[in-house]
Parts: C-alpha cells; structure tokens; sequence
C-alpha cells in the first residue's frame, strides 16, 4: 500500500526542518568569525545536497571584500580567481537582491557575455546552481552560492526555498560573529592601550576593596615597595598612605571606598604610598566607580601618575636657576668691581690701568648679554617662536668661518675642517648655523683633554648635508644620550647653564633637520651630528628668493583654542606664508573649497 502524498509532504517537511535545525547548530557552535564562515557554507552545501559552494562576503560600497569555497580543491579556486571573467562573474553576482537557481550556470553566464568561464567538472550534464542573498537588517552582507548536485538532478523550488531560509540564519549569525570580533578586537586595543599607557591604572573590586588588575605601569610604581616574593595584589596590606594634610593611615583605611560606594570620584589627589622600611612613592591618584545597571558600584578603575619625573625636572629648573644666578652674578661682580676701582681711584690710575678695567666691563657684559640672548632663544623654542631665515649657502666657508672664530679658545686642540667634495649648497640662516656650530666646538673642547684633535667634517645624506662634530674626549655613557639635547642639562652642555645642546635641537629643527649624538662609551669621544636640507631638494625653482616663494603659500589653521590658533596665525604670517584661521570645524572644508590652501594644520581632537 503506497503512502498518502500529504504523509510523503510531511515527512519531507520534517526531514527539512531537521536538516535547517542542525545547519543551525552548527552555525551557533562558535563565535569565531572565520570558523563561522566556513561552517556556514559547509553546512549549506550538505543542507542542500550539493558538491561545491562559494561564499561572498561585501564591503561597504557592494563590492566583494572576501569569498571562501566548500568542495573545491585550491586548483579550482586559483582557476577562479586567475581566470579574466572570473571575479567580475562573482561581482555580478552578488547584485543578486534574490535568489536565483539555473540548469546550468555555464549557459547563463555565457549570456551575460563572459565567454572565458569554466565551472568544476560537474556530476551530470549543466551545471546546476542556486544562489541566495543574506541580509542581516536590511544590509546585504554577501551570498551563499552552491552547485552541482550529488545525485546530478536540478534544484527543486525547495531547495531554493529552504537555502533561501537557511541564508537568513546565516547572515544573522555571521552578523554576530563580525560584531563579536569587533567587540573582542576594540577590547584587545583597550587593554593593549591601557597596559603600555603611561600612567598607572588599577582596576579595584568595590565591594571588598581587592584589586583585580594592574597595568604594566601600576606594576613599576609599586615593585619599588614590594619584597622580595610580594606582588602587587598585597600592596594594600604592607603600605600606607601620607595625604597631603600629612595624615596617615593604611590604604585600607583610605576613605576612597566610602566615597565611592556614594558613587563619588576622587580627583587628582596627591599622596604618598610608604612602607615600613622608608621606601616610599608620592603619586597623583585619580579614582572613578564603574556603575552598574541598577545604581550600584561594581568596581573602583584608580590612576597613578607618578610625580617622580615632576620632581626631578623641578629640581633640574632649580638647580638651573641657581646656576644662571651664579654665571650672572660672577660678570656682574666684576663689572662691579671695575666700576668702584675706576670711581675711587679718580686721576690716580694710569691709562692702562683705566683701559684695563675697561676691558673688563666690556668683556664681562659681552658675557652676560650672551648668556641672557641663550635665556631668550631657548624661550622661543619652547614657545615655537624662534625664527630662522634660510637662504642657499655653500657650507664650505660657513665651516671655516666657524673654526676661525673658535681658533683662539680651541688653541690647545689641533682643529680640523674636512668637507666633502661634492657637498650641495643647503639651505641655512647663516648666524644661526655659526651659532650651532660654535656651541657643538665649544661643547667639545670643554670634554677634551688637550691637546686632542676635533674635526668638523661634512658630508652629502640623501636629500640632506650631514655635519658632525667630532672629539677623543671623554666620551658619552649610553645611559646620559637620551637625555643631552633636554633643557637643563649641564652635564654634556657646552655652557655652564646647560643651554647650549638644547639650543642647537631648536635651531636645527627649525631648519627641518635634526641632531644625533654618538658615542662608544666614557673615554671614547663622541660625535655630534646635525642635517641640513640640500637646497636643490629644499628650494623651489626660485631658490634665490624663498620668503618671496613662501608667501605664495596659503596655509589653514583650524584649532578651537583661540589662543592657539592666533599664536599659530602669528607665527606663521612672521615665517611669509599667507595664513587662513579659523575657530569652526564645520566651516574648514568651504575653506578648503574656497581658499585652495597647500597646507591644513588640524588640531589633534
């Protein structure tokens, strides 16, 4: 007895339902975006019965941004990409905004007229084919495409139907996978930003106070505190903390907890963490409740700016201004001194004598009035205002000019002047260049022995003329390099007030090169190297008259500081070029439009 065709209907029914059911499962068997992918269109091909399948995935603007393959082996998918009509099919393709199923794929592209196309050796003469589009909110996010049947029979409407429903699922699983990596990836870029950050962060549980995490700063600030075997977990039962009141008390005593169980954040409070053996670590402590849903205080995130380096650097600005007081004072006493020996001694001095004195005065305030013009370049510096007015020079006799004015004070040092033969003209502020130059020769007859040698040699560098400085003094510690060219810095100065390497970093980057300073360790001499820019490569065709060039130059300045951008505006009308200001955002891109400028200088927020 042959079974009722509503019962055959049914049973095919369920056996679809139980098919699409464990596609399903296998969609949801991960959240990782690649391997859902490819069980996507795996478990396509074997929902539906068929040897190979492709999938499309599309970028912003529809065009294909990545496909994988089911069933195919790498020879046929390198046959797909290399062939010329090949992607452009698959492009055409996925414009499909419903599903589609062909007797044979070949004839159809053919017609579309794209004659260079193979399909994989099919199981039955034409290649059958089905196609359905995923669409996830209305955004079409690609296509599962499958062919070639393995019993070699067409695609059925049913099968259309059911790859049709199975591509819904999909492209609602595949959705989340894509924003489950995206969330992992901005989690993985937020706790990669928060480790290497600068400034400590510890993330505390609120309730019992215990910390949870510590980033790789917070570890520093605290291993100073710790013994041997401690971590940094049992900080808060080993240390206490001084507030500035000078109070005292354990940390688990700081009234932090309370206030933020209130839901209260701590700003910028300056505190002391101190063990009991005297080690101790002053930072700036700022603490932030994370809430939950319901109002409550799930965890306490606390930052640790360490005020060390503050420290430091104010001792460095002390120590800076006692010494500036001292070489002021030194000339100062002097010209005193003359001044009182030349009113008292009314005519009884002879004239050497009085010329003597007078020498004196003259010297002593030449001294003064160079110190004071070092005080006044270092404050443009700071403040972006120096000026530089480069010109193409020939660095021949700039480097002989240099060593003539220094000859006297380098007498005990055999001084040599070694420049390349093809050296370029570059561009240069000539005064400024000497200045470079006497404060590196300076710098390296006060680290020299005599009568040791220092050249000055100078040498083509790409697009930039390389200057060096070199001594057999005593030599640079690797540690002390980094930290030459900082303000305040007497150790390797050429100058008793630690000015004149940080000096010649300002006016070397002005001029759009930069400073290096080498050496192979203490007693070993060191080498200071400066770059100039080539002038064929650093000057437009009018190479004669740059500040007339400079002025053809339109430049927009777009800061929402009105400081800012009318210091920005001034130095740049100061420099020649023609500057456009302006405090709106929303107005720079008429500006753009509008003013054709060849260059934008952007605030960074």
């Amino acid at each position: 007895m042959s079974a009722d065709p509503r019962d055959r209907e049914i049973a095919a029914l369920r056996d679809r339902l139980s098919r699409l059911s464990a596609a399903g499962r296998r969609l949801n068997e991960s959240l990782d975006f690649d391997q859902v992918l490819q069980g996507a269109l795996d478990a396509a091909c074997s929902l539906i019965g068929a040897r190979h399948g492709l999938m499309t995935l599309l970028d912003e603007g529809g065009g294909v941004r990545n496909f994988l393959s089911s069933g195919l082996s790498e020879e046929e998918v390198e046959q797909l990409r290399s062939t010329p009509d090949g992607l452009s099919i698959l492009q055409v393709l996925t414009e499909l905004s419903e599903p589609l199923r062909l007797a044979d794929l070949e004839t159809h592209v053919r017609g579309l007229g794209f004659s260079e196309f193979r399909t994989p050796r099919p199981a039955a003469p034409g290649y059958r084919f089905l196609a359905a589009p995923m669409f996830h909110r209305g955004a079409l996010l690609g296509h599962v495409f499958v062919g070639d049947r393995e019993d070699g029979a067409e695609f059925s409407p049913v099968d259309e139907e059911t790859l049709a429903l199975f591509a819904a699922q999909a492209a609602l699983v595949i959705a989340n996978a894509g924003a489950h990596r995206e969330e992992r990836r901005a989690r993985a870029d937020l706790e990669t930003l928060i480790d290497t950050s600068p400034v400590g962060v510890a993330v505390l549980d609120a309730q019992t106070g215990q910390p949870i995490s510590f980033n790789r700063e917070a570890r520093r600030l605290v291993s100073g505190l710790l013994d041997e075997g401690q971590t940094p977990e049992t900080i808060l039962d080993t240390a206490t903390c001084v507030r500035a009141d000078g109070s005292e008390l354990s940390l688990r005593e700081y009234p932090m907890a309370e206030l933020l169980r209130l839901g209260e954040p701590l700003r910028a409070e300056e505190i002391t963490l101190r063990v009991p053996d005297g080690r101790s670590a002053t930072v700036l402590l700022n603490a932030t409740p994370i809430e939950t849903e319901d109002g409550g205080v799930a965890s306490v995130v606390v930052t640790l700016q360490d005020l060390a380096p503050l420290a430091e650097q104010e001792r460095l600005r002390a120590e800076f201004l006692a010494m500036v007081s001292h070489e002021l004072r030194t000339p100062l006493a002097a010209v005193k001194g003359s001044v009182a020996t030349l009113l008292e001694g009314g005519g009884t001095l002879d004239p050497a004598e009085t010329g003597q004195f007078h020498r004196i005065i003259l010297d002593q305030t030449e001294q003064m009035r160079e110190l004071i013009g070092d005080l006044l370049d270092l404050a443009r510096i700071e403040t972006g205002a120096l000026s530089v007015e480069p010109e193409p020079v020939d660095l021949r006799p700039l480097l002989d000019e240099a060593a003539n004015r220094f000859a006297g004070d380098a007498a005990a040092h055999p001084l040599r002047v070694e420049p390349a033969e093809d050296l370029p003209l570059v561009m240069a502020d000539r005064r400024r260049v000497l200045q470079v130059l006497g404060n590196l020769l300076a710098n390296a007859v006060r680290h020299s022995p005599d009568p040791t040698p220092i050249v000055v040699s100078a040498a083509r560098d790409g697009g930039q003329v390389a200057v060096s400085v070199a001594d057999q003094g005593r030599g640079i510690p690797a540690a002390q390099l980094p930290k030459l060219f900082r303000r305040f810095s007497p150790d390797a100065s050429s100058d008793g007030a630690g000015l004149g390497l940080a000096i010649c970093k300002g006016i070397v980057e002005a001029h759009g090169g930069r400073i290096r300073a080498e050496s192979e360790g203490p007693g070993l001499g060191a080498r200071f190297t400066f770059t100039l820019p080539a002038a064929e490569t650093a000057a437009p065709a009018s190479a004669t008259t740059p500040a007339a060039s400079r002025r053809r130059v339109r430049v927009l300045a777009v800061d929402d500081n009105p400081q800012d951008l009318r210091y920005v505006r001034d130095v740049l009308n100061r420099a020649g070029y023609a500057p456009i200001a302006t405090a709106d955002p929303e107005e720079a891109p008429r500006l753009m439009a509008d003013e054709r400028p060849q260059l934008v200088l952007l605030d960074l927020i």
